[in-house]
């Protein structure tokens, strides 16, 4: 295999609850990963010297540090392969949106270099390596919409309502950690079930980052009220993103058609299944 290129899928988070703080200083969460057939491409050429490079270098964004760099040399050291990869990396989702676009280039990687290596390593195997990573990696790594529950990692696949999403970024940089560092931060949200959370249905999910993030951030509020007059609408995760849900690709357009300057906004259908599954054949 002399090259391969792959789909890193962005998510939403659908439902996000804040059930409680843990004395590391992590949160305790209940949400539910939706999957999007929309994300950034990586491109994989394998070297036979070992190193691993990535272009375009992401602005502020030190080479090893970079979740993508970090993937194939955390894969590298656990599997013992000499081998390397040029790395390419077709970036459309906005960094800092509360879509996981980071955590899903990692994941791609992880899946991408263990075939492109011919390692044959397996998803429990390959989603321990994207923990160490981040949280919202092992989602990406499983390839299925999921609720999530302790910090993000345990995971149970569902089936959700797929439709049409409008996606709108205003254009700032949400700082996640000032987010979960706010004294006004709700963290004590009862838990559910994951079938009450189905039961109940998205008029009644919410996310409890929401109302900080709109306080620390006046223009992720503007975009929320802007796109609620549209459709009902949330942010994802952190933010900056919000989005709204929707059953038709027209109403998406309709939407997408009176979107101001200064917000970068698109479309996207949601899947069950990554598109990263589907390209490898994990079906």
């Amino acid at each position: 295999m002399t090259s391969l290129s792959l789909p890193a899928p962005a998510k939403l988070n659908r439902l996000l609850h804040i059930t409680g703080r843990r004395a590391d200083g992590y949160h305790e969460l209940q949400t539910l990963f939706q999957l999007l057939d929309t994300g950034d491409t990586l491109h994989f050429t394998p070297r036979d010297d070992g190193r691993i490079t990535l272009s375009p270098a992401v602005p502020g964004v030190a080479h090893a540090d970079n979740l993508v760099v970090r993937a194939a040399t955390l894969l590298q050291q656990a599997s013992g392969c000499r081998l390397g990869a040029d790395i390419r990396l077709d970036k459309r989702l906005p960094m800092g949106g509360g879509l996981g676009g980071g955590s899903s280039n990692a994941a791609t990687t992880l899946l991408g270099l263990d075939r492109l290596w011919g390692l044959g390593l397996d998803l429990d195997a390959l989603a321990g390596l994207g923990l160490t990573l981040g949280a919202d990696v092992p989602v990406f790594v499983r390839g299925r919409s999921a609720w999530a529950e302790g910090i993000g990692e345990r995971l149970v696949p569902v089936s959700l309502d797929a439709g049409w999403f409008v996606v709108v970024h205003p254009g700032v940089a949400v700082s996640t950690p000032a987010v979960f560092q706010a004294p006004e931060l709700t963290r004590d949200t009862p838990p559910i079930t994951i079938a009450r959370a189905l039961q109940e249905g998205p008029i009644a999910w919410r996310n409890d980052c929401q109302s900080t993030v709109r306080a620390l951030y006046p223009a992720v509020g503007e975009a929320l009220d802007w796109l609620s007059r549209h459709a009902p609408s949330l942010l994802t995760g952190t933010g900056a993103c919000v989005f709204c849900h929707l059953t038709q690709e027209s109403e998406a357009d309709r939407i997408l058609s009176r979107v101001g300057e200064g917000w970068q906004a698109f479309k996207a259908r949601g899947c069950d299944t990554s598109p990263l599954h589907r390209a490898l054949g994990l079906l």
